[in-house]
């Protein structure tokens, strides 16, 4: 009989039942990246993290990280909540864990600090493993039949929709209000259009859609469709909100800036979430981006396989 013990944590979220679901496997040696998957797809969270020893042993740990359809490089509740597992466990591999982690991922080296409330792991913050870029300029006619609006519900006040990316890209349009975000449904034919306009290699089009809901901090409601994935609507998209908030910050004109923006998705699914986003610009260019959120345990577990499981 093979047995992996298994997590779930509720991220980006005080409140059991709230914030984005995640399966964190703290041991996945012996696992294959096909059976991995397939784990993944059992879940059906919108993403469950794989916990291996690192290949440099200066870093904490390699994490990979799997949606129920594919493996992605970087995601921002992964990372946070995989760190308050680990974090909550104190031991890793035989190693006693700090409160600074770094984890080795598809994207790059990203590093985490632990969120504590004296001596109680409470969430964690991550660093984006990457710089800004930008791939694509996108139509807004095209974004607006993706979420089912009309087009005058896509705003350009501010900046035309975009696909962005600090480690995972993902298409960032502003809509004009908060009834409009609550109207936006994804329309599946009209992101396969999307995906064939605007590709981006090994990543399906995901559609990050935002209102501006005040200005000090600066906060948005957000929400994100991502339905190639098997995610219809993602509760909490910390990738999603540190590439918003990087370009936010990157179109501003002030050239040395630190901004705090407050990202609030889940609401119209009833799983309210709050992702905080630190952006530090210097020269010009963003340097710096952070995503910080606290995290609840739910369950613990074991997947068992029979001993006639042929492991792909």
């Amino acid at each position: 009989m093979l047995t992996v013990p298994y997590v779930t944590v509720d991220v980006f979220t005080m409140t059991p039942f709230g914030g984005n679901p995640l399966a964190v496997i703290p041991d996945a040696r012996g696992l294959s990246g096909v059976l991995m998957q397939q784990i993944a797809a059992e879940f059906h969270y919108s993403e469950v993290t794989f916990v291996l020893p690192p290949d440099a042993p200066e870093n904490t740990a390699r994490v990979r990280i799997f949606t129920p359809t594919s493996e992605v490089p970087f995601a921002g509740h992964p990372n946070v909540g995989t760190a308050f597992v680990l974090g909550q466990a104190g031991h890793l591999f035989g190693r006693t864990l700090g409160d600074t982690m770094r984890f080795e991922e598809g994207a790059g080296l990203v590093e985490v600090s632990l969120l504590r409330e004296h001596t109680t792991v409470v969430g964690a913050r991550i660093k984006a493993p990457r710089a800004l870029t930008i791939d694509h300029i996108i139509e807004p006619p095209v974004i607006a039949a993706c979420a089912s609006l009309k087009v005058e519900d896509i705003i350009t006040t501010h900046h035309e929709p975009v696909m962005a990316s600090v480690g995972l890209p993902f298409a960032l349009a502003e809509v004009s209000e908060l009834a409009a975000l609550a109207k936006a449904q994804p329309n599946v034919p009209a992101f396969a259009d999307a995906d064939r306009r605007y590709p981006h290699t090994g990543i399906r089009f995901s559609l990050f859609l935002y209102t501006r809901t005040s200005t000090t901090p600066f906060g948005v409601r957000a929400r994100m469709f991502a339905p190639f994935d098997n995610v219809m609507e993602d509760p909490a998209t910390g990738s999603a909100s540190a590439a918003l908030a990087a370009y936010l910050v990157s179109s501003q004109t002030a050239t040395d800036l630190r901004t705090d923006i407050i990202v609030e998705q889940g609401v119209e699914m009833g799983r309210r979430s709050v992702i905080e986003i630190e952006v530090h610009k210097v020269g010009g260019v963003v340097q710096e981006v952070l995503v910080k959120g606290r995290c609840v345990p739910m369950m613990r577990g074991t997947l068992q396989f029979s001993n006639g499981l042929v492991i792909p």
